[in-house]
């Protein structure tokens, strides 16, 4: 109750009807998990209200007068009228015995979507529970490649362990002191990707324009329902305030 009042509290301060309406797709093509006990698709899906879900994220976006889609394959049809367009965890073939790699299709719609001016988000995660050989292919065409190890692995609840602090000033980060990011992929930068939030030499986040679109990479699923709020999170720890950051700053480069 305390997290859903939390969160509750948190969207009644903000200022609605800043952007106009956008549209958000989620992926459910690379990502398409399903539940062995219920055989629904679930985790890091908008309809996932439990703590492997985005329905959290989902809320923060239409606070601000959203529209949330899940897609299917990208393809001109599937992507009409998508402003934002989010890819999470690509499925290993232990979470989906089929499934659907990143192909030569796919890069060419996407790498045309986003020069034209498309919003795209990686979340990826670290080396073990990501799919990154084909993934990987798609996003070395915006200048990243998700490097398939382990940064800030957590015992038991140690939190700490995976807190960032040093937090550059960049929009992502504005009133925001301390994150969680738990096992991390590190970013490897080319062309004119730039990073966003480092750990020493590793790059957790980084971005770049491309053509008159915009891709911001994640090394980590990171804002979903298990580590966006208070729901686990001790209150040091502002990943809410970041989310709130995060669908600020894409519903403003969809608006350009």
């Amino acid at each position: 109750m305390k997290r859903l009042l939390s969160l509750s509290l948190f969207l009644c301060t903000l200022t609605i009807g800043s952007f106009a309406q956008k549209t958000v797709g989620l992926d459910n093509w690379f990502n398409h998990e399903t539940n062995a006990k219920t055989g629904k698709i679930f985790h890091y899906t908008w309809d996932d209200k439990e703590m492997s879900g985005f329905s959290q994220l989902g809320d923060l976006f239409k606070s601000r007068d959203a529209e949330l889609k899940t897609i299917g394959k990208p393809n001109s049809q599937s992507m009409k009228g998508i402003d934002v367009y989010i890819i999470v965890d690509p499925d290993t073939t232990k979470e989906n015995p089929m499934p659907n790699y990143v192909d030569a299709g796919d890069i060419k719609f996407l790498k045309e979507w986003v020069e034209k001016g498309g919003v795209l988000l990686f979340l990826t995660n670290d080396g073990p529970n990501c799919e990154f050989t084909h993934f990987n292919q798609l996003a070395r065409t915006f200048g990243f490649y998700f490097h398939p190890i382990t940064l800030n692995p957590v015992i038991n609840r140690e939190w700490d362990m995976a807190a960032e602090t040093n937090l550059p000033n960049h929009p992502l980060f504005e009133g925001v002191n301390k994150i969680y990011m738990k096992e991390v992929a590190p970013i490897i930068l080319s062309k004119n990707a730039m990073p966003v939030l480092k750990d020493g030499d590793h790059v957790l986040i980084a971005e770049t324009q491309f053509g008159k679109g915009y891709v911001l990479a994640v090394g980590d699923p990171w804002l979903y329902n298990e580590y966006i709020d208070h729901w686990l999170l001790p209150e040091s720890f502002e990943n809410l305030k970041a989310a709130n950051n995060l669908v600020d700053l894409l519903l403003k480069k969809a608006g350009k």
